[in-house]
């Protein structure tokens, strides 16, 4: 029998004791390509911040992976590319020093890097297009090369699904069709994605499922066909 990547069962999640999604029933299967929609405010972002342990889960139940996620130790296994839209901090960077950052959950704490961390670091960046930047300070690199960035850094742990929140948002039509050609590959390769976004368009061949929330609960599960209107698909513009 087939185990739920993320499986949610009457699930709150919120800041405090407020709850900003409530009663959520959801299950993502291996394989599974979803996009979470919704107007601004509908929580998509609460509710994804909550799968990864990083907003509190007020009720219900959430499983990653078979395991109970208060249990959930191998967090290196939900990639997460964030919602910013750069790669920012105090120290200058280069491309391969901050996807080598995506290695740090595997290791042990001041280990030095091994041959298999080196390889991963490699392969993440052939999968995203920017072997030839490795080298390159993240502050020369463009908008939608900053995400593929961000993508590869996710993808150096060698995570079971990927968790995007606006990977689209900030980038210009190019670099949406670079990011649409490197998601089409790692599906390619087995891997679930979960995307949280506003804009349906660039990513409407990959796509298998749309998830919508609406006031913090989801008001629609259902799977997404070539024939499904992408006018009914685009809630947030459609709502703001």
């Amino acid at each position: 029998m087939t185990t739920p990547v993320i499986a949610l069962q009457g699930v709150a999640v919120g800041y405090g004791d407020r709850p900003v999604v409530e009663d959520v029933d959801l299950v993502v299967w291996p394989g599974d390509v979803v996009a979470l929609v919704g107007a601004n405010g509908s929580g998509k972002t609460t509710l994804v911040r909550g799968v990864l342990g990083l907003a509190p889960v007020l009720a219900g139940r959430v499983e990653l992976l078979g395991r109970p996620a208060e249990s959930f130790r191998d967090r290196w296994r939900l990639g997460y590319v964030p919602q910013r839209h750069t790669v920012g901090g105090g120290i200058p960077s280069n491309v391969q020093e901050v996807v080598a950052s995506g290695r740090l959950a595997r290791r042990r704490l001041l280990s030095r890097p091994t041959a298999a961390d080196r390889e991963a670091v490699r392969e993440a960046l052939e999968i995203v297009g920017l072997a030839d930047r490795r080298q390159a300070p993240v502050a020369t690199l463009s908008g939608g090369q900053q995400r593929r960035t961000l993508i590869a850094r996710a993808l150096a742990a060698e995570p079971d699904v990927l968790i995007m929140d606006e990977p689209t948002a900030g980038v210009d039509a190019a670099g949406q069709e670079s990011l649409a050609r490197t998601l089409t590959r790692l599906v390619g390769q087995g891997l679930t994605l979960v995307v949280v976004t506003h804009e349906i368009e660039p990513l409407l061949g990959l796509l298998t499922r749309v998830v919508e929330l609406r006031e913090g609960r989801i008001v629609r599960d259902e799977p997404l066909t070539p024939s499904t209107p992408v006018v009914d698909l685009d809630v947030a513009r459609r709502n703001a």
